[in-house]
């Protein structure tokens, strides 16, 4: 899927794979590719700046953390305010998905009629 596609929905990504707890940059990459069944693709060059800007936003905040053997890294997670964005980002998808597939799949009209059309 082309980097394209996600503009625009990249926040609500990024909150939604964040929503169950704390990650760190790569497991945010990871996660939304296993998510989206491999569709998705995340540069490194794209979610960084995209997190910081969401932490300035205040919708997340992070901390260092480190494991045995690895080096430190930063772990992003949704704040209160993050919350209610993400429930905000999911209402709009809703409502255009639901617009996009009445354009794009029309249920038929009773009777035959089809929208547009003198009977």
């Amino acid at each position: 899927m082309k980097a394209d596609a996600v503009r625009g929905h990249l926040d609500g990504l990024l909150l939604a794979v964040l929503e169950p707890g704390p990650l760190h940059g790569y497991a945010i990459i990871t996660a939304v590719q296993r998510r989206s069944g491999g569709a998705l693709e995340l540069r490194t060059g794209t979610i960084y700046p995209a997190l910081n800007r969401l932490e300035r936003l205040g919708l997340l905040s992070s901390s260092w953390e480190s494991a045995a053997g690895e080096r430190r890294r930063r772990a992003y997670e949704l704040t209160d305010a993050g919350r209610a964005t993400l429930a905000g980002e999911r209402a709009a998808w809703s409502e255009f998905t639901a617009a996009i597939g009445a354009v794009l799949n029309p249920d038929p009209q009773p009777g035959g009629a089809r929208p547009g059309l003198a009977t």
